[in-house]
């Protein structure tokens, strides 16, 4: 979907541990450039470790929420070539229970994605307001029994703390029932509480205007989201950005700047069953791409 040119300029805005970033680089010829952001500081690491010695990639930590500054930062004053954004938690945050983001094994209830900015999981949960709980259970959980989780939250919070990850767990799990498929009833918990603690809902929707300002003509865009949250948002802004107002269709002249600025490639893809089947993670994903006009 990036349509790599060997020569091009390309950034991975979610390196994680530079899955993808490996494979744009192996498409890249020496005179390519990769700019590779991530805001974790392990993952900058890293990938400083595994990549190193390659003088065409580019480590920026940082969100990309703020990908213009970030490259303008690193040097870069011309257009790129393509842009990727693999949203959501990576696998190595995941299987990490220091960082707080499953119940799967016990840890501390931090999930985010940079350790360094701003409140953890547990310490909003200590001061939050039980309708403000419920709210980002039911904004960014789609959790329906949201409000009696909060409660539930509440009444735990002045017993004790709930630093914990399966003490989250568990409490949900005793005022929800089971969801069909056996998913585990906090799921869409942990879920909401990582989206809120990270702001990712408005990273995003801060970073796509400035993904199309920055690609060339000819550049594309592509982006993996994991839910439906994330999906709706990209799905609607690469069709906005792709079709003309219909208010100045009548006109005679289009002004350039509200001319669209995108062709949308194909329909969301998602993953085969054989994929599924050597990574379940990917069972949610869908990949949607869009090519900037000129």
């Amino acid at each position: 979907m990036l349509a790599i040119r060997p020569a091009g300029i390309y950034v991975d805005a979610t390196f994680g541990r530079g899955g993808h970033s490996a494979a744009i680089l192996e498409r890249l010829g020496p005179g390519g450039r990769l700019y590779a952001i991530d805001r974790d500081p392990e993952a900058i690491a890293s990938g400083s470790a595994r990549f190193g010695d390659d003088a065409r990639l580019h480590l920026l930590r940082g969100s990309f929420a703020s990908l213009e500054s970030l490259l303008e930062q690193a040097g870069l004053t011309q257009r790129v070539d393509g842009i990727l954004l693999d949203l959501g938690v990576s696998s190595p945050q995941l299987d990490d229970p220091q960082r707080g983001f499953s119940f799967l094994r016990d840890g501390p209830l931090d999930m985010r994605m940079d350790p360094e900015a701003g409140p953890s999981a547990a310490e909003w949960l200590a001061d939050a307001a039980e309708r403000d709980i419920a709210d980002v259970i039911f904004r960014y959980g789609e959790e329906r029994r949201a409000r009696r989780v909060a409660r539930a939250i509440v009444q735990a919070r002045a017993e004790q703390p709930i630093r914990s990850t399966v003490q989250l767990a568990e409490l949900v799990a005793r005022v929800l029932p089971v969801p069909r498929g056996g998913k585990h009833p906090a799921t869409r918990v942990f879920q909401a509480l990582r989206i809120h603690v990270n702001g990712e809902l408005d990273a995003l929707e801060a970073a796509l205007p400035q993904c199309v300002e920055l690609l060339a003509g000819g550049g594309r865009l592509a982006c993996i989201s994991f839910h439906s949250l994330e999906d709706r948002i990209v799905k609607r802004y690469l069709r906005a950005r792709s079709q003309l107002d219909p208010r100045l269709a009548k006109l005679p002249a289009v002004p350039s700047d509200q001319q669209p600025a995108l062709r949308v490639i194909g329909r969301g893809t998602r993953p085969s069953d054989a994929e599924i089947g050597g990574n379940p993670r990917a069972r949610s994903a869908v990949l949607r791409a869009a090519e900037r006009l000129s």
